[in-house]
């Protein structure tokens, strides 16, 4: 495997993918067409030169996925909006005129917000009440934590297995997996087709998801050394933290992207396998769209040459067409006047014997037969020469 720098996550009916700063979401649409629609982010670890240092840049590439995130989903819900002829309600209206044209935004950002809220609430709160009942029967503060970490992991499993029975969550994983695929696909050497889409892992170590799982697996670590005796500042305590679990995670994520080594490929197991709850195999179809979605941002082929240059490619109509252009000879039609020009360069010059013996000049064919007697000449020589 050979890191190729793209990345991506699934939408409604369809698959983001980003290169550096270019990024395509690519849409199926319900008319069975795809669309696919290219724009660039800069983010926050690009723009400002603090939040891309180490174990700082995790926090932020965090919130950029989150934001991307947001403006994909909205722009692949858009394709499947409902009741677009009603008419909008108070909320709709008030919020138009005090916002304006910013509403989108403002919408987003109240929705990322209130999700980082959820999410903290959910999986660091939550598990700590739990845990904490049992502080009466278990008295090791290292127990103590891993059985708040055990509760964390056994309410994401829950929450994904619950979600997962919902319509539209199932084929977001199904296109899930097949942005999985699509990079495994090109990093491991293969062309990006189909066939050999559908061949490939649905399991990848920068996914989100083990992004996830590692952040709950360090938090044990660091709620081990963490050790407060009142309730309310353990909770405070879990939420100050985050950010630096999180910043350690992404590190760690960062790495295990980049290598092949046996230590971080069996550190990377647990995420792999809870990719399984949120990816599934996908279908041709879905295949098609992540396969639009790469090329939109990432010259695969180009990537495969110079990675990994035994691999064949296959020329596509475009590529042939532009070798036949590039390898085309001009053929230059002949005119009348260059078909005389050519006769009269080409022509011999009869010379009538007559004339010609009165001048002292040979005729054409006495040249000739004088040109065969030369021939036959140099070819007895050479045949004499041999014999001797």
């Amino acid at each position: 495997m050979k890191y190729s720098g793209i990345g991506g996550q699934a939408v409604i009916e369809g698959i983001m993918m980003k290169n550096k700063d270019q990024y395509a979401t690519a849409v199926r649409r319900p008319d069975g067409g795809i669309e696919v629609k290219k724009d660039t982010y800069v983010s926050m670890t690009e723009k400002v030169p603090f939040c891309g240092l180490p174990f700082v840049r995790g926090v932020f590439s965090f919130a950029d996925s989150m934001i991307l995130g947001m403006r994909t989903l909205s722009f692949s819900a858009s394709f499947f909006e409902d009741d677009e002829d009603s008419e909008p309600g108070k909320l709709e209206l008030w919020m138009d005129k005090v916002f304006g044209e910013k509403v989108e935004q403002v919408l987003m950002a109240v929705v990322m917000v209130f999700s980082v809220i959820m999410a903290i609430g959910i999986f660091m709160v939550l598990p700590l009440l739990i845990a904490n009942a049992c502080k009466q029967v278990i008295h090791s503060d290292t127990i103590m934590a891993i059985l708040e970490g055990l509760i964390r992991i056994a309410i994401f499993i829950a929450y994904i297995k619950v979600i997962s029975r919902m319509e539209d969550i199932r084929r977001t994983f199904m296109y899930h997996g097949a942005e999985h695929k699509c990079i495994n696909c090109i990093e491991h050497g293969m062309t990006l087709t189909v066939d050999h889409v559908r061949e490939s892992s649905k399991q990848h170590k920068r996914c989100g998801t083990s992004f996830l799982i590692i952040v709950m697996l360090i938090s044990i670590l660091f709620f081990m050394v963490v050790r407060v005796d009142n309730v309310w500042l353990r909770m405070v305590s879990r939420i100050i933290l985050v950010p630096v679990i999180a910043g350690v995670s992404y590190e760690f994520l960062r790495l295990a992207g980049r290598s092949d080594n046996p230590v971080v490929n069996l550190l990377s197991k647990p995420g792999l396998w809870m990719q399984n709850l949120t990816t599934s195999e996908p279908d041709d179809s879905m295949i098609e769209v992540a396969i639009a979605a790469v090329e939109a941002v990432f010259d695969w082929k180009a990537y495969l040459r110079e990675n990994f240059p035994e691999t064949e490619i296959p020329e596509t109509e475009d590529d042939e067409a532009l070798g036949d252009s590039m390898n085309a000879k001009t053929e230059i039609p002949e005119t009348e006047d260059a078909e005389a020009l050519g006769d009269s360069m080409n022509a011999k010059t009869e010379i009538p014997e007559t004339e010609a013996k009165a001048t002292g000049q040979t005729t054409v064919q006495e040249q000739a037969g004088a040109a065969e007697n030369t021939d036959l000449t140099s070819e007895e020589t050479l045949h004499s020469e041999d014999a001797s």
